[in-house]
């Protein structure tokens, strides 16, 4: 009933950038936390991006000052802007959302499909 629809990943040089789209749509009551995370290959997923309802971002270190990460509530959409983008980004990133499908019943994490960042150099 939830579904979340990735877009934007690509091949880009180092320096470039790329803006990444995540989209939830289906039965969504209510949407909490939106984020972005990515994984390497041979290497553990990790936390990039996070947005909450509150609008406070969270980055991790390596990405602090060349990414942003933001939200259209009225779409339940999350964006990743990647500035100066860097070789040591290539990996493919996933968006994952906590939202309520209903009031009813608690919350459930969801997870796109992922895309593929390569940065060349």
């Amino acid at each position: 009933q939830v579904q979340l629809e990735e877009s934007g990943g690509g091949l880009v040089q180092a320096g470039g950038s790329l803006r990444l789209t995540c989209a939830a749509s289906g039965t969504i009551f209510r949407v909490n936390l939106m984020g972005w995370y990515r994984q390497a290959l041979g290497k553990q997923r990790e936390l990039v991006a996070l947005i909450p309802s509150t609008g406070t971002t969270n980055y991790a270190d390596s990405v602090k000052g060349r990414f942003t990460i933001s939200r259209d509530y009225a779409k339940n959409t999350a964006y990743l802007q990647m500035n100066n983008l860097k070789p040591e980004d290539t990996a493919v990133y996933y968006c994952k959302v906590n939202l309520n499908e209903d009031w009813t019943r608690p919350s459930g994490d969801y997870w796109g499909q992922g895309t593929q960042v390569t940065v060349s150099s």
